[in-house]
This record gives structure tokens, sequence and C-alpha cells, in this order.
């Protein structure tokens, strides 16, 4: 679908606990597919033990329960260069 409809951004969020599987997966399948440059994010319940490995693993920016939503359209806005 990402490849498809041209996106900018992928968000995940896992309240499952199941992230440290999901997430790595979803971003593999995306570079798989050509979608180098597409912004990767998480949310969820997401222990701080586990925000290195997905970060390595091609998440860029994970937000947490309580996270404002201005917030986070402020770290997209500021992560995606504007298409030409």
């Amino acid at each position: 679908m990402a490849l498809q409809e041209d996106v900018d951004v992928v968000g995940l969020s896992c309240l499952s606990g199941a992230h440290k599987h999901l997430f790595p997966a979803v971003v593999e399948e995306l570079r798989r597919a050509g979608l180098k440059d597409v912004l990767v994010i998480g949310g969820g319940i997401i222990p701080k033990e586990d925000i290195g490995f997905l970060k390595e693993s091609g998440v860029r920016e994970l937000f947490g329960p309580g996270t404002l939503l201005r917030d986070i359209a402020s770290y997209i806005k500021a992560s995606v260069r504007p298409r030409e």
C-alpha cells in the first residue's frame, strides 16, 4: 500500500508487545520494495529498553502514550523533505 500510494511516512502502532518483531519486519519489507526514503515512526506501549533496537532496525522515532499529536506532526514536518 505504501508503494502504491507513494507515501512519505509510515506510522506503526503496537500495544500487543510484538513491536520487536513487527516493526523491523515492516521496515524490511519497505526497503525491499525500494522505499528507502520513507520515514518510519512508531508508537504504543514500548519499553525503554527496546527503543535502541527498534531505531537500529530502521524506525526513526518512537512516541509513547500521552504524546501530543502536534508533537508527532512537528516531528514529521521537520523530518520529511518537501516534494518538488
